[in-house]
């Protein structure tokens, strides 16, 4: 099972505030871990929503709204993809985690969806044209 794995944003990552040496050497002691361990799929960190942008789908009607975006506690400042065997693994291995912010923050853990999830929405032709197009991008 794969799972997201969400760093929530907080004020001082939406300000740009870095993280300190201490934290960055402790989050990559945790990621060799993950790495050992056969978990770590994927990791970045995310710039703040003052350099993103958002576009809001209304029928055939697409808007561009340039960041900073309000509510930071629903904003992402970083993730993870895991394999692990099951969500309580995945919350295992997230207790173990240092703190990604200092203060008060959290982290989101989400399923990913596979292709047999779909059911039937995912007809053959569709599961083999998926299967070549992570194929081309290097996953299984």
């Amino acid at each position: 099972m794969r799972f997201m794995v969400i760093v929530k944003a907080t004020k001082e990552s939406e300000a740009g505030v870095l993280p300190s040496p201490e934290l960055m050497e402790a989050m990559g002691k945790f990621n060799e871990e993950l790495v050992k361990a056969g978990v770590l799929l994927a990791a970045e960190g995310l710039q703040s929503s003052s350099k993103g942008a958002r576009v809001k789908f209304s029928g055939n009607s697409k808007t561009v709204t340039d960041g900073p975006f309000a509510e930071t506690k629903e904003l992402v400042a970083g993730f993870w993809l895991w394999q692990v065997s099951s969500k309580e693994e995945a919350i295992e291995w997230a207790k173990r985690c240092p703190p990604p912010h200092e203060g008060d923050c959290e982290i989101e853990i989400r399923q990913v969806f596979e292709m047999e999830d779909f059911g039937p929405a995912m007809s053959e032709r569709l599961r083999k044209k998926e299967e070549a197009l992570r194929e081309q991008i290097g996953q299984k």
